[in-house]
This record gives structure tokens, C-alpha cells and sequence, in this order.
């Protein structure tokens, strides 16, 4: 179960957002964390505590195929991104570095900034805990929940190789 304060973002947030092109020059996760959204929200590295949750709108992670995205946000200490749609590679390089996002519109259009929010990764089940509202999100496949519990692709491909 994760549990976190909610930071919302619109539609089409970019990976040049979440991590600027001249912060590329370091790929150490901690380094990349500093920046994280510093161009649509120059507090929120600041701000952002372990296990907080971004709730984006659709299209959420589009353009270029850097993978230093989902690093960023997850080195930044979210546990997870909740939107209405993601752009595809931006899905697949969060599962690849085993960080978890969910899709669900309904709960990234209603759950506000601030608000606390709990995520059941098993289940899909997101949980507004300051308003009591629950969402349905799509829960991930068997697989793909041992690719993220093993803490992404290349980690469960040496456990499964031995």
C-alpha cells in the first residue's frame, strides 16, 4: 500500500518537464531528483516527501524517450504517477525501472493537490483519503507487478536467470 500527498499537473506534461535536457549531463538518480519538474513547478524538489503521489492529466510523460523521467520522479521519493493516459514509452521506461503508475481517469480529474491519497498496487484501488472517495484503476498484470516488486526489468531478469 502506498500512501502520499497528492502534487497535480495538467495534460501533456513532457519529459523535458520532469527533467530538463541540461540536467542530462549527470545521470546519478540523486542528482536528477533536484530538478525533477523544476520548469512547471520550481518548488516541488523541495517540497516533495517520501511516498507522495503525482496525479497528472492525459498524456502524461509524451515526448522524448528518456528514460531519466521515471528515474527522476521516483529518485524525487513518489511512489507512483496516477493519469488518465501515459505516452508509451514514457509507461514502459517506468516499468523497466520498476516504478509504478496507474491509469484512471476519473481519479486524476476529482483528486486535488494536497489531497492524501493510498494506492493498492494489487488491486488497482485508489483511495482519496481526505475527500473518502475510491477509484478502480487498471491493476497491473501478474507479471509486470513482479517486474516492479523486483525493482524493474533488469533486476527480475538476473533473479529469473539465477
Amino acid at each position: 500500500m502506498l500512501t502520499g500527498k497528492v502534487f497535480k499537473y495538467g495534460d501533456n506534461v513532457d519529459t523535458d518537464v520532469i527533467i530538463p535536457a541540461r540536467y542530462l549531463n549527470n545521470p546519478d538518480p540523486a542528482a536528477l531528483a533536484q530538478h525533477c519538474m523544476e520548469d512547471i513547478d520550481a518548488g516541488f524538489a523541495s517540497a516533495v516527501q517520501p511516498g507522495d503521489i503525482i496525479v497528472g492529466g492525459a498524456n502524461f510523460g509524451c515526448g522524448s524517450s528518456r528514460e531519466h523521467a521515471p528515474i527522476a520522479i521516483r529518485a524525487a521519493g513518489v511512489s507512483c504517477v496516477i493519469a488518465p493516459s501515459f505516452a508509451r514509452i514514457f509507461y514502459r521506461n517506468s516499468i523497466n525501472i520498476g516504478f509504478p503508475i496507474l491509469e484512471c481517469a476519473e481519479a486524476a480529474q476529482e483528486i486535488q493537490a494536497g489531497d492524501q491519497v493510498s494506492v493498492d498496487l494489487d488491486t488497482g484501488l485508489i483511495s482519496d483519503l481526505t475527500t473518502g472517495k475510491t477509484y478502480q484503476a487498471t491493476a497491473f498484470p501478474a507479471f509486470l507487478q513482479q517486474i516492479i516488486a523486483a525493482g524493474g526489468l533488469l533486476p527480475y531478469l538476473k533473479a529469473k536467470v539465477g
